[in-house]
């Protein structure tokens, strides 16, 4: 006796609630992947750079153009320099210890994190601060970016989980369903 193939298909509704469902795990890990990688990267290769690579010591052609500035007369541009990458390193060290503490995880709220990109904008601002006294405008705007986008990015990861329900991204384009 042969069996028949089974010719039920699967309820639109429950493919969409399938592929909704999919959406929304897979943008929660790509989210927080790429703030992790972004931010931490980011950070590290700067403080990196400021404190080992240039060993505390502003680049001549940056020391030049705060030459007369009050960076250059207190702290000190190397001064500056290594503060500003102690500075950066912290935000490395905050955005690694948030993965260490496991925050990543839908389930785990996330204040570490937070804090972390809320250190990034102060960096983001005091770099901006000092660019804007030497009139690199430029500079300027694309500190302010950074520091904009940082500050979205801090909306964002409110509005995912835990701060939201697992389904956090189909539900925010349901209206009044």
């Amino acid at each position: 006796m042969a069996t028949a193939a089974s010719t039920h298909s699967i309820p639109v509704r429950d493919r969409a609630a399938t592929t909704t469902r999919i959406a929304d795990v897979a943008s929660y890990w790509l989210i927080i992947a790429a703030t992790y990688m972004t931010f931490g990267f980011l950070f590290y290769y700067a403080a990196k750079e400021k404190l080992f690579d240039d060993s505390g010591t502003m680049p001549a052609g940056l020391a030049k153009g705060f030459h007369g500035s009050l960076i250059a007369s207190f702290p000190g541009t190397n001064t500056s320099w290594v503060l500003l990458g102690l500075l950066e390193g912290l935000v490395f060290l905050v955005i690694a210890a948030s993965v260490l503490t496991g925050e990543f995880l839908p389930t785990r709220r996330k204040p570490i994190l937070l804090s972390g990109l809320g250190l990034a904008i102060f960096a983001f601002g005091l770099m901006s601060f000092a660019e804007n006294m030497i009139g690199e405008f430029a500079t300027v705007a694309e500190l302010f970016s950074y520091l904009t986008g940082t500050g979205v990015l801090i909306i964002l990861v409110l509005l995912m989980p835990p701060y939201r329900a697992t389904h956090w991204l189909s539900s925010l384009s349901k209206r009044g369903e």
